[in-house]
C-alpha cells in the first residue's frame, strides 16, 4: 500500500461513524467466554488420563485468563501510542495544515476552468509552499497530460490528484532513504551536529541527550561551538536538566581541543553516545567547512568508523534559505539526515518535500516545540496526513 493509499485510509477512518454492525465484538466479549472451555464436551470423565483436579483446573483457567489479559493490555498500549504519535503530528502541524489549506483553496476558488494561467498560478502556489521549484514544475507538468486523457474541466476534480502527486512524488524520492539512526555496536557512537548559527542546534543536542539518558543510555556532550556567546552556558544548562556531563572549552578557545577532549573521554569512560555542537558561523563558510572537515579528522583518528551521524539542523520557518542552507552543508559535510525544528511555527511546511525531491536527505527528526519530548523521530505517514487531512474528505 502506498502513502498516499495510507493517507487515504486515515481519512475516510476520520469520517466513518461506529454503527452497531460495525463495532468490534471484542467490545461486548466477556473474558469468560474467551477463555473458560466447556470441560463437560471436551473432557470424558470416565478417562482416567484425561481427568483433571478442580485445582490444576481452576490454575490452567487463571492463566489462561491472565494471558489473554496481558494480550489485550499490550494491543491497546500499542493502539495508545500510535494514537497519541499522530495526535501529536496533528496538533504540531496545525498552523502549517491550515496555512497550506487556506492558500491551496483560495488558489483553487480563483479558477472555473483548468486552463494554462490555473498551470502556472499551480506553480507559483507550490513554489510559496515551499515544495521547491523543480517539484513544482514536474507537478504542473504531469498534471497537464492527465488533465487532457481525462478530460478534467474543474478545479475542483483535480485537486485530489495534485495532493497525490505530491505524496507519490515524495515516496518516489525516498526508495532508497535510510532514515534510521546508526549506532555503533562496538563502542561509542558519535553524532555531529551542524547548521547555521539560531536554527536550534544547541537545543536539539540538549532534547535528543534528555531522550536517549531517558532510555537508560549513558551521554556525553561536547561544547565545540567556542564562539557563539552563551553556547556554552546553554549546553551546559540543559546538560544539568537531563543530568548529561558536558565537556567545554574556555570561549574563543580551539573547537579541536575541546572535540578531541570529549572524545577520548568517550571512549575511555565508555559512554553510549557522545553529541557534539559545532560553530554555526566564522569568518566565512570556508573557514566554517574547514572547522568541520578538522573535527572529523580527529574524531576518526580516535574511532576510525566515527562520526556515525552528521545531522544538518534547519529552522522549517526560513522555507528556502533552509534548502540553500541543506545544499551547502551537504556538499562539504557528509550529512547523513536532517533535523527539522520549529515546524509548529511555519505555515508553509512544504520544506520536507523539497529536502528530498532536490537534495536526496532523510529528515530524521522533526520538531513541534520547546519540551524534549516535542522532538519527534519523523514519520512519513503521519506527516502526510497532519499536514493535508482538511483538503481531501
Amino acid at each position: 500500500m502506498g502513502l498516499f493509499d495510507i493517507f487515504r485510509k486515515k481519512t475516510a477512518a476520520d469520517h466513518e461513524t461506529p454503527t452497531e454492525e460495525n463495532k468490534p465484538e471484542t467490545i461486548e466479549a466477556t473474558p469468560t467466554d474467551e477463555v473458560m472451555p466447556d470441560m463437560t464436551a471436551t473432557t470424558p470423565v470416565d478417562t482416567p488420563t484425561e481427568a483433571v483436579s478442580p485445582l490444576a483446573e481452576a490454575e490452567a483457567e487463571a492463566e489462561a485468563e491472565a494471558e489473554a489479559e496481558a494480550e489485550a493490555e499490550a494491543e491497546a498500549e500499542a493502539e495508545a501510542e500510535v494514537v497519541s504519535e499522530q495526535e501529536i503530528y496533528t496538533q504540531g502541524l496545525t498552523k502549517t495544515r491550515t496555512g497550506f489549506a487556506a492558500k491551496f483553496n483560495q488558489f483553487l476558488a480563483n479558477f472555473r476552468t483548468v486552463d494554462e494561467d490555473f498551470f502556472e498560478d499551480l506553480e507559483e502556489t507550490l513554489v510559496g509552499a515551499d515544495v521547491g521549484f523543480d517539484m513544482a514544475i514536474k507537478i504542473s507538468d504531469d498534471l497537464r497530460q492527465e488533465v487532457k486523457l481525462a478530460n478534467a474541466k474543474r478545479p475542483e476534480e483535480v485537486k485530489q490528484v495534485i495532493i497525490k502527486k505530491m505524496v507519490d512524488m515524495y515516496e518516489a524520492a525516498g526508495v532508497n532513504e535510510d532514515a534510521t539512526m546508526h549506532f555503533n555496536s562496538n563502542g561509542t557512537t558519535v553524532i555531529l551536529f551542524v547548521g547555521v548559527n539560531g536554527v536550534g542546534k544547541t537545543t536539539t543536542i540538549g532534547k535528543l541527550a534528555t531522550k536517549y539518558q531517558q532510555q537508560g543510555k549513558s551521554v556525553l556532550l561536547a561544547a565545540a561551538d567556542t564562539f557563539r556567546a552563551g553556547a556554552t552556558k546553554q549546553l551546559q544548562e540543559w546538560g544539568e536538566r537531563a543530568h548529561v556531563p558536558v565537556v567545554a572549552g574556555k570561549e574563543k578557545a580551539d573547537p579541536a581541543s575541546v572535540v578531541f577532549e570529549a572524545v577520548a573521554k568517550a571512549r575511555d569512560e565508555h559512554y553510549d553516545i557522545l553529541f557534539v555542537d559545532t560553530a554555526g558561523r566564522l569568518q566565512n563558510n570556508v573557514n566554517l567547512m574547514q572547522e568541520l572537515e578538522k573535527m572529523k579528522r580527529i574524531i576518526q583518528r580516535e574511532i576510525p568508523d566515527a562520526p556515525h551521524e552528521v545531522l544538518l539542523v534547519l529552522d522549517a520557518t526560513t522555507g528556502q534559505n533552509a534548502l540553500q542552507q541543506a545544499k551547502l552543508f551537504k556538499d562539504s559535510s557528509d550529512v547523513t539526515g536532517i533535523v527539522l525544528t520549529k515546524m509548529d511555527g511555519t505555515a508553509k511546511g512544504g520544506i520536507v518535500f523539497a529536502i528530498r525531491n532536490e537534495m536526496h536527505l532523510p529528515v530524521k527528526w522533526i520538531g513541534f516545540g520547546e519540551k524534549a519530548q516535542d522532538l519527534r523521530e519523523f514519520k512519513p505517514e503521519e506527516f502526510i496526513y497532519g499536514l493535508f487531512k482538511d483538503l481531501i474528505a
